[in-house]
């Protein structure tokens, strides 16, 4: 176990709600911290960064929408333009991660625990962000065997 890791930042960065999630400080674990609703890009990246620094995290991991078959969208240029952006505001670095499926597993997670409605809609952000830094830790964790 790598007591050294440190914490990380996920971020599932959405035009009305961006889920953040934690990671404790051996890589081993990552936990959903809640969402912010900031109206605009730039006030999310301020947030986001803030929170970064306030939690001591030595990476920010911002999840990027690609399509099924690896290409990238639309929205991908979106996320590359925040991540940029969040990179101007802190000296953390800043790495984009695939997160293909994560929403749609987030939702089957929500089905599965009857979570409906409006509860629904504040957590899945969340839990997407989470899914996406336990993923990169996992990755992380196989690459360093």
């Amino acid at each position: 176990m790598n007591l050294s890791h440190g914490k990380y930042l996920a971020v599932d960065y959405g035009d009305k709600r961006t889920g953040l999630a934690d990671c404790d400080p051996s890589g081993m674990l990552a936990s959903g911290i809640g969402t912010i609703s900031e109206s605009g890009m730039t006030k999310t990246a301020e947030r986001v960064a803030l929170e970064a620094k306030n939690r001591s995290c030595k990476r920010i991991i911002v999840g990027l929408p690609k399509n099924m078959d690896g290409t990238e969208g639309e929205r991908a240029g979106v996320i590359r333009l925040f991540a940029d952006m969040l990179r101007g505001m802190t000296d953390i670095p800043v790495e984009l991660y695939d997160e293909r499926m994560t929403t749609m597993v987030a939702y089957r997670y929500l089905d599965a625990s009857g979570t409906f409605g409006k509860k629904r809609k504040g957590v899945v952000d969340t839990l997407s962000a989470e899914i996406i830094l336990q993923n990169y830790l996992d990755r992380e964790r196989a690459l360093n065997k």
